[in-house]
């Protein structure tokens, strides 16, 4: 099941590319890392911390993050 998450993480982000409203890029993003992070966490052993794959989960919450941000504050 995580190996189809990872797929629809990947799907999201090329789509991401394929947009031009930038408000729709970051929401078609951030949909993505959320999907790589929760493919990090479940491709192997969820219970233990040390089979979780962090070189793909943390910068993808970081970018979540960002994404987030960026889509909830105001412009001037």
């Amino acid at each position: 099941m995580a190996e189809y998450i990872g797929y629809l993480a990947s799907v999201f982000i090329v789509g991401g590319f394929l947009l031009k409203d930038l408000r729709t890029i970051r929401f078609i993003n951030m949909f993505g890392c959320i999907c790589f992070v929760i493919y990090g966490i479940f491709l192997k052993d969820y219970k233990d911390f040390n089979q979780w794959l962090l070189p793909v989960i943390i910068p993808n919450a970081i970018l979540a993050f960002v994404q987030i941000y960026h889509l909830t504050v105001k412009k001037n």
